[in-house]
C-alpha cells in the first residue's frame, strides 16, 4: 500500500474524475483475472471510472465495442477462473506507429489517461514506448482532425503501470511473475502421476517444460520432485555432460531407485548453443543404458486451470498497488512496474527491469552463464546452489564423526519430509551420520533412534504427512530421559521440524542446558505447521498446501451458492488463535468477511456484515462467503454466527455451514512447500555444520551460547537465523502466536474488493526503488 497521499486526503476520492483502462496483453497467465478483478474493485473504491480493453492491444488499436465500462459485478467469479476473461492477443498493428495513433485516439475520445498493462516484457514494453510518443501522438492526431485541441489537453498526459503476467518468470525485478506458481502446480501434477507408473516399471521420465529462455519452472520443478538432472538455459551443462548425467543414472539404480527422472527446459542448449531436446536425451539413455525411456512435453498444459491461492493472493495485492500507483503517477514519474519482494508490494522503474531481463538474454548469448545466473536474482540463485549441492555431489568417503539427529514434533503438515529429506542428504554430503527419531520428544525419551540413510528418503518431498512419525509432547517432563539418551547415541546436532511446539520443545531443552550439560549441542527449529504461527518466520512449511486446499473447497462451495442462489456459506478454518489462513483463504476465494482472533469484532460488526449480505443480495451476485477461524472468538462460535445469519437473513437468503477440519492437513504439498522445505533443510544442515566447528572445544562440542539454538525463518527478503531465546520478546505464549504479523496490513484488501466502506489502510510504503543490478534488490516472496 503507498502512503504519499497527500494528509487527509480521502482515498475514496483519489480517483473522482480520472480514468482507468486495464488491458492484458501477450501469452495469457493463470491469475491475470485477479488483477483485472482488483484493478476494477480498487478503480472503483477511489471513484474513478474502470475500462476493460478487450483482446489486449489490439482491442486498443481498433476501439469500439472493445473498450467498455468495467463494473462491480462484472468481475465477479472471476477468481477462480484461469486465462484471462477479457481476453489477450499478440498484435502486430500495435507495432507500426499507425497503429498506435489509432489506440490514442480511442483512448483520448473516452477520456482514459491512466492504463494498467498485464502482460510480459514485450507487453509493458510496447506500453513504456507508447507513454513516451503520446505528446506527439497526439499533436498528430489534432493536425490530421481526429480529435480537437480541447480534447488533446485533457489528456496531455499518460500514466502507465506494469503488472507482469508470464508463467515463465522470466522478468527481473520481482520474485514471481503472475502465473508461474500456477504453472509449477500443473508440472507437479503431471510429475507425481508419471512417477507412479514410472516406478512400477523402473523407468526412465524426461519432462519439457516451458521456458524458452529462462530455466526458472525446470530448475523449481526440479527442486521440487528430486530430479536426477535438470537442463537449463541459464546453465549449460560442462562438456562431457552425457557420460556424467548416464553415471548419475546408472549410480541411482545402483542405489535401488526405481525411477529417474530428468527435466529440461525448451530452451536448454549445450556450450556451443546446439538445442538439448527430449527425443535427444531419450536417445542417449536408451542407446547407452538401455534404460526403458519415455519423453513427455507438457506444453500448453501448464498455461491452463485454475490459479493457485498464491497467484490469486499476488495478482490482487498487484491490482491494488497499481492503481495506486496510476493515481499517484505525476508527469515525471517513469512508467514503473508493481511487484512484490518478499511479503512487500513495491514499484520499480519499468525500463529498469526490462534492461536487465534483456541484460540475462545478453550474458547467456556471449557465454557469461554465471552472470546470468547472477542477474537472475537471489532467489534463482538460491535455487541453483541447492539443486546443484543435493543433485550433483557424491557423499564423501571420509566420515566427520559427527551424528546430526532429525525429529518431527507437533502436527503433521505437507512439505515436512521435503525437510527430512534434504536435511539427511546434505547432511550425508557433509560426511555426517544422520539419525532420524521417531514420533517427536517421546521418541527422542524412549530410544526411537535410528540410522537413515540417501536412499531411505527418496521420494519424500511429494509425500505428504509426517513419515518419520510426530508427537504434540513437549520435552519437559522427560529431560532427563532425553539428556541420557543424546549421549547414549552420541548426538552432536540436533534438527527440530514442526510448529509452536517445535519452538517451545527447543526453548525448553535450551533452558534444561544449565542442569544438562549433553543439551549443549547446536540446535535449529525450522517452522513448519499450516497455522503459520512460529514465531522468527513470515512463512512456515505447510501453510501454502493448507491455503490451497482451503481455496479450492471453498470455490466449489461458492459454485454450489451462485447455483441455488441467495445462499451464504459460513466456513470454518483451522490456524488456532493465527487467523493467517482465514485471511489468505478470504482474499484467494473471494470472501464477504474473515473474523480472526487478532481482529476483535463485536456484535456490531456481526450486523453490518449481515446488512452488507442484504444489500449484496439485491444485485446480480446472490451467494456470500464468510470465514471463520477456529479460536477467533470464544462466544462467537461457528454456530453461533449461523445462527446469527440465518435468523437475521431470513426472507433474503438462507445459511449453510462447513467446518473444514483435519483435511486441511493432508493432501501432497504443493510446489511451494516441497521448494521452501527443502531449501530449510539444506541450509539448516550447513549452518550446523559451521556452529559445530564454531563450538568445538578440548576434543567435544560444547554449545551453550543463545546463538546455538536457532529457528531458521524467512524475514522478508531472506532466510536468517534467530536464537530462540531473543524471539521470547515477540512471542504471545497464551494465544501461540507472534505478537507482530505482517499479514495483517493486508486485511484491508479483502474488504475493499468486497465492497465494505472502509478506509484503505495506507501504512505499507511502497515508493519508487531501483534494480541493483549485481542481483535485483534482493527479492525472494518466501524463497519461491
Amino acid at each position: 500500500m503507498s502512503k504519499t497521499l497527500q494528509p487527509g486526503m480521502d482515498p475514496t476520492k483519489m480517483g473522482v474524475g480520472r480514468s482507468i483502462a486495464v488491458l492484458t496483453s501477450g501469452g495469457d497467465a493463470q491469475g491475470m483475472n485477479a488483477a483485472v478483478r482488483a484493478t476494477v474493485r480498487v478503480g472503483l473504491y477511489t471513484g474513478a471510472k474502470v475500462y476493460f480493453v478487450h483482446e489486449g492491444y489490439q482491442g486498443l488499436v481498433d476501439g469500439g465495442d472493445n473498450i467498455r465500462p468495467a463494473t462491480w459485478e462484472s468481475v465477479s467469479m472471476m477468481l477462480q477462473l484461469g486465462g484471462t476473461v477479457i481476453g489477450s492477443a499478440r498484435c502486430q498493428d500495435f507495432r507500426a506507429r499507425e497503429g498506435r495513433m489509432k489506440a490514442a485516439c480511442n483512448l483520448v475520445k473516452l477520456g482514459i489517461t491512466n492504463l494498467c498493462v498485464i502482460g510480459g516484457d514485450g507487453s509493458l514494453t510496447g506500453a513504456n514506448q507508447f507513454r513516451t510518443e503520446w505528446s506527439g501522438l497526439l499533436a498528430d492526431l489534432v493536425k490530421a482532425g481526429k480529435i480537437s485541441n480541447d480534447e488533446a489537453k485533457k489528456s496531455s498526459h499518460l500514466n502507465i503501470v506494469g503488472m507482469v503476467g508470464s508463467i515463465d518468470n522470466d522478468f527481473c525485478g520481482t520474485d514471481m511473475t503472475i502465473g508461474t506458481d500456477s504453472a509449477l502446480h500443473r508440472i507437479i501434477e503431471v510429475v507425481d502421476a508419471i512417477t507412479t507408473t514410472a516406478q512400477s516399471h523402473q523407468r526412465t521420465f524426461i519432462l519439457e517444460v516451458m521456458g524458452r529462455h529462462c530455466g526458472y519452472l525446470a530448475l523449481v520443478s526440479a527442486l521440487s520432485c528430486g530430479a536426477d538432472w535438470v537442463f537449463i538455459p541459464e546453465m549449460p551443462p560442462d562438456d562431457g555432460w552425457e557420460e556424467h548425467l548416464c553415471r548419475r543414472l546408472a549410480d541411482q539404480r545402483a542405489r535401488g531407485s526405481r525411477l529417474n527422472v530428468i527435466i529440461v527446459a525448451e530452451g536448454a542448449m549445450s556450450r556451443d548453443g546446439k538445442p538439448i531436446t527430449s527425443d535427444q536425451l531419450k536417445k542417449l539413455v536408451t542407446d547407452r543404458l538401455g534404460f526403458d525411456t519415455r519423453a513427455t512435453v507438457l506444453g500448453h498444459v501448464q498455461r491452463g486451470g485454475t490459479p493457485s491461492a498464491f497467484d490469486r493472493i499476488l495478482g490482487s495485492r498487484m491490482g491494488v498497488e497499481a492503481v495506486m500507483a496510476l493515481l499517484e503517477a505525476t508527469p515525471d514519474t517513469p512508467a514503473c512496474v508493481v511487484s512484490l519482494s518478499g511479503n512487500q508490494a513495491i514499484r520499480l522503474p519499468l525500463m529498469e527491469c526490462v534492461q536487465v531481463t534483456k541484460d540475462v538474454t545478453a550474458a547467456m548469448g556471449e557465454g557469461r552463464f554465471a552472470d546470468a545466473i547472477k542477474l537472475r536474482g537471489k532467489s534463482f540463485e538460491n535455487n541453483w546452489n541447492t539443486y546443484k549441492l543435493l543433485a550433483h555431489i557424491n557423499p564423501p568417503d571420509t566420515k566427520s564423526n559427527i551424528n546430526v539427529a532429525i525429529m518431527n514434533i507437533g502436527a503433521p503438515c505437507a512439505g515436512m519430509n521435503a525437510a527430512v529429506r534434504s536435511a539427511v542428504r546434505m547432511g550425508i554430503i557433509q560426511g555426517h551420520n544422520m539419525l532420524a527419531i521417531h514420533d517427536g520428544f517421546d521418541g527422542l525419551a524412549h530410544g526411537q533412534i535410528e540410522p537413515i540413510t540417501w536412499t531411505q528418503v527418496s521420494g519424500w518431498t511429494g509425500k505428504g504427512g509426517s513419515m518419520l512419525g510426530t508427537k504434540r509432547t513437549l520435552p519437559g517432563k522427560f529431560t532427563e530421559e532425553i539428556s541420557v539418551n543424546i549421549a547414549k547415541h552420541n548426538i552432536h546436532a540436533l534438527v527440530i521440524i514442526g510448529g509452536f511446539e517445535a519452538y517451545v520443545g527447543g526453548l525448553e531443552l535450551v533452558q534444561a542446558r544449565e542442569k544438562y550439560e549433553e543439551l549443549c549441542i547446536p540446535m535449529v527449529v525450522i517452522p513448519a505447521t499450516v497455522s503459520n504461527n512460529v514465531p522468527g518466520s513470515d512463512f512456515t512449511i505447510g501453510a501454502d498446501t493448507a491455503l490451497n486446499t482451503i481455496t479450492a473447497t471453498c470455490d466449489r462451495i461458492k459454485q454450489s451458492a451462485a447455483g441455488t442462489k441467495r445462499r451464504v456459506f459460513i466456513i470454518e478454518t483451522m490456524g488456532g488463535f493465527c487467523g493467517y489462513l482465514a485471511t489468505m483463504a478470504g482474499l484467494a476465494a473471494g470472501a464477504d468477511a474473515a473474523y480472526i482472533y487478532e481482529e476483535k469484532f463485536s456484535i456490531k460488526d456481526l450486523v453490518l456484515n449481515v446488512e452488507h449480505l442484504v444489500e449484496k443480495m439485491k444485485t446480480t451476485v446472490k451467494r456470500g462467503l464468510i470465514l471463520r477461524n477456529e479460536n477467533s472468538n470464544a462466544n462467537y462460535t461457528t454456530d453461533f454466527i449461523f445462527n446469527l445469519y440465518s435468523e437475521e437473513g431470513k426472507g433474503v437468503f438462507d445459511c449453510r455451514k462447513n467446518v473444514l477440519g483435519h483435511m486441511q492437513q493432508g493432501g501432497t504439498p504443493t510446489p511451494f512447500d516441497r521448494n521452501f522445505g527443502t531449501k530449510m533443510g539444506a541450509k539448516c544442515v550447513l549452518w550446523l555444520t559451521e556452529k559445530m566447528k564454531d563450538c568445538y572445544r578440548h576434543g567435544r562440542i560444547f554449545a551453550n551460547t543463545p546463538d546455538s539454538a536457532c529457528v531458521l525463518g524467512m524475514k522478508k527478503r531472506s532466510l536468517t537465523f534467530q536464537p530462540l531465546t531473543e524471539l521470547k520478546e515477540e512471542t504471545d505464549f497464551e494465544h501461540r502466536i507472534p505478537k507482530r504479523q505482517w499479514w495483517l496490513k493486508i486485511r484491508p484488501i479483502m474488504k475493499i474488493l468486497a465492497k465494505y466502506d472502509i478506509k484503505l489502510d495506507t501504512s505499507e510504503h511502497a515508493d519508487m526503488e531501483h534494480v541493483i543490478k549485481k542481483g535485483i534488490p534482493n527479492v525472494t516472496f518466501a524463497e519461491k
